[in-house]
């Protein structure tokens, strides 16, 4: 894999960046255009952050590209946010499969239309067997409602006798979050100039590193996750312990 021109043998790649994206609406506000288009540059960002991240050598990407309290929004932009979603999915997993990326998709399915769960179906399926780099989008999702499942999922095996209490512990609830399979962030990044975490990857993100930035998700650019990325590997993560 080509290296970027910063990177050497001593700096630390995050093997997890996870990125909320944010301020579509507010790039296109800015510009005098309707909201759609934010999310329409939003999209090319998107396919320029996970090209950047895999060239990094970051081993699992996962992006917020729709919360659930999103569904609060005006029908319009639901409406539009959603055709972008079907065209993105019918046009760009092709690419996908050929770059080794790897998609999935979390979040509450239920409230999406069956044909854009149909196409997530299809994609998941047709770069299951990718490895290059993990592709997560987070749609639909909310950190607590993810809890709120698993919890409820454990205490379901718990009435059933498969588990008791006294097995219940971190590790093991871990394993009923949808993220089960991946190790948790080591970085998120929060693009707008917003500094809070946004209902994202509550469970996950304890002892995650955190960097925002003040700019909007369209103008978001390779050099912005190069610079997060040396940033990161600048941090030094104690997990707790002290600093001596």
């Amino acid at each position: 894999m080509e290296s970027l021109p910063f990177i050497n043998e001593t700096l630390l790649v995050p093997r997890h960046v996870a990125i909320i994206m944010d301020g579509n609406g507010r790039w296109a506000g800015a510009r005098h255009m309707p909201r759609v288009a934010g999310h329409k540059r939003g999209a090319e960002a998107v396919r320029s952050a996970v090209k950047a991240a895999s060239k990094l050598g970051v081993s699992y990407l996962t992006l917020f590209g729709f919360s659930s309290e999103n569904w609060k929004r005006p029908r319009e932009e639901i409406r539009d946010l959603m055709q972008l979603l079907r065209f993105y999915l019918q046009n760009e997993f092709k690419e996908m499969i050929e770059s080794g990326v790897r998609l999935r998709i979390i979040g509450d399915r239920t409230k999406l239309d069956p044909d854009i769960v149909g196409l997530i179906s299809e994609v998941e399926e047709a770069t299951s067997d990718n490895a290059d780099i993990h592709l997560t989008i987070a749609l639909s999702y909310g950190g607590r409602s993810e809890i709120v499942e698993a919890a409820r999922r454990l205490a379901s095996e718990v009435v059933k006798g498969k588990i008791s209490v006294e097995d219940i512990s971190e590790s093991l609830f871990t394993t009923y979050l949808e993220t089960a399979d991946m190790p948790d962030p080591d970085m998120i990044i929060r693009t707008s100039g917003e500094k809070r975490i946004s209902n994202f990857l509550l469970w996950q993100s304890a002892y995650t590193e955190f960097v925002f930035l003040d700019k909007f998700w369209p103008d978001f650019t390779q050099g912005d996750l190069e610079n997060a990325v040396r940033e990161f590997a600048n941090r030094e993560r104690r997990y707790g312990t002290s600093c001596t």
